[in-house]
């Protein structure tokens, strides 16, 4: 008879779920990008991952659930990144340096921008996934926009509305990552990016008074 009250399994057995999950997570993350959200299944990622389907179906009852998992975790990695220029140590004079900053933890990744992007696509035909991912948007940009705005304060000014610079600044982030990744050597299309970031930033804020 197998012992069930074995001291650690249960720590044990979580550990291997966890590492169950992400190894589909991976998994999934390279199909999406290889191949295409529409054009990947379960059994792709299984393969992928080495797991059987009852694996995968234990952890996501579907791929969107699957995806949804993946960008809260990603979202949960970037906030992490952007959090650490929260370090009183770093000095920061000026808006330019503040947005260099703020771009350098939020790098232009070209697979993941190719999965989103088609994610998107999938959602505006769904009603309910949709709304989801506006939830989710919205948790982001909340979460990042206190960083944003402490940032700017070491450099003498002022956010009145963070939720209207935010999405402004997602609309940027948006339109350029595309410029970026089509014309990845182009130093001048990058520094263009800095700049518009920089023009948000400058139109969203204002010179704290003395």
């Amino acid at each position: 008879m197998v012992a069930t009250n074995e001291p650690g399994a249960p720590a044990r057995a979580k550990r291997r779920r966890a590492d169950t999950r992400q190894r589909l997570l991976d998994a999934a993350f390279d199909a999406f990008a290889e191949d295409g959200l529409g054009r990947t299944t379960v059994e792709q990622i299984c393969d992928r991952a080495g797991f059987t389907r009852g694996a995968f179906y234990s952890n996501f009852s579907s791929l969107e659930e699957l995806f949804l998992a993946m960008w809260e975790q990603r979202s949960a990695q970037l906030l992490e990144g952007v959090r650490a220029f929260l370090d009183p140590d770093i000095d920061i004079g000026d808006p330019r340096q503040a947005v260099e900053y703020l771009l350098s933890a939020v790098p232009v990744d070209d697979k993941w921008f190719r999965i989103t992007y088609e994610f998107t696509a999938h959602a505006l035909r769904n009603p309910d996934l949709r709304r989801m991912m506006v939830a989710r948007e919205d948790a982001i940009r909340n979460a990042l926009m206190p960083v944003a705005v402490t940032l700017l304060e070491r450099t003498g000014r002022r956010v009145p509305d963070p939720g209207a610079m935010g999405r402004a600044l997602i609309a940027v982030h948006d339109g350029t990552a595309t410029q970026c990744l089509l014309e990845p050597d182009d130093a001048a299309v990058r520094a263009h990016r800095t700049d518009l970031f920089l023009h948000v930033v400058e139109a969203y804020s204002e010179p704290i008074e003395p």
